[in-house]
């Protein structure tokens, strides 16, 4: 099981428990490439598909991610099939 896969377990288990930096790995395990960044907030589209929606990402390194984040980008993974290696 690669780090990425471990991290998706974890936000599986627990979407309270996941660090922004790990949140932001995942994302880009995902396929999610970051558009651009305004103040905190960051701003991400899939780098091949085009159907799949834009996530707006808010925080910093070392802060917990906020769950409601965690769970629209699992949602995404599983809406679309996107795959983490």
């Amino acid at each position: 099981m690669s780090k990425t896969q471990k991290f998706l377990a974890a936000a599986l288990n627990n979407p309270r428990g996941l660090r922004f930096s790990d949140l932001f790995r995942l994302v880009a395990a995902a396929g999610f490439v970051e558009r651009r960044q305004v103040g905190s907030h960051r701003m991400f589209t899939h780098g091949t598909r085009s159907d799949v929606p834009m996530l707006n990402l808010q925080g910093a390194a070392n802060v917990m991610a906020k769950p409601y984040q965690v769970e629209q980008m699992l949602d995404c993974i599983e809406s679309f099939d996107l795959e983490v290696p």
